[in-house]
């Protein structure tokens, strides 16, 4: 079973910046569309940011322009650099993919979670 490690996450200042990291606990074949999604305390859990296997990006409105998530194929990760953080920012965050291949022999599976990771933005 495939597993999603997610590293990164702490407390940071209001106007500060993290770095979260997300990969596949073993070798993957192929990966679709990975992305970043957070949970505050009481509210659902929202869409932070997506990037296909091509390296379009889509950002939630709220983070536009200060949150840039990037991949690299290589090592099928994910990367979320966040910037100029603020309060309303915290929450845990949690790395997803859509679908992946284990390899080519394999079939895609579908709907990847990690565990997740908390990003607290405090003065």
């Amino acid at each position: 079973q495939v597993q999603l490690v997610e590293s990164g996450g702490g407390l940071v200042q209001p106007g500060g910046s993290l770095r979260l990291s997300c990969a596949p606990s073993r070798s993957i074949f192929a990966i679709n569309t990975m992305g970043w999604f957070r949970q505050a305390p009481g509210k659902q859990r929202e869409l932070v940011a997506t990037i296909t296997s091509g390296g379009t990006t889509n950002y939630a409105d709220s983070v536009k322009g200060r949150f840039t998530i990037s991949r690299d194929n290589a090592k099928n990760s994910v990367y979320l650099q966040m910037n100029s953080l603020k309060p309303e920012d915290t929450a845990v965050y949690y790395c997803h993919v859509d679908r992946l291949r284990v390899s080519v022999r394999t079939s895609y599976e579908y709907d990847f979670w990690g565990q997740g990771t908390q990003v607290t933005v405090s003065s």
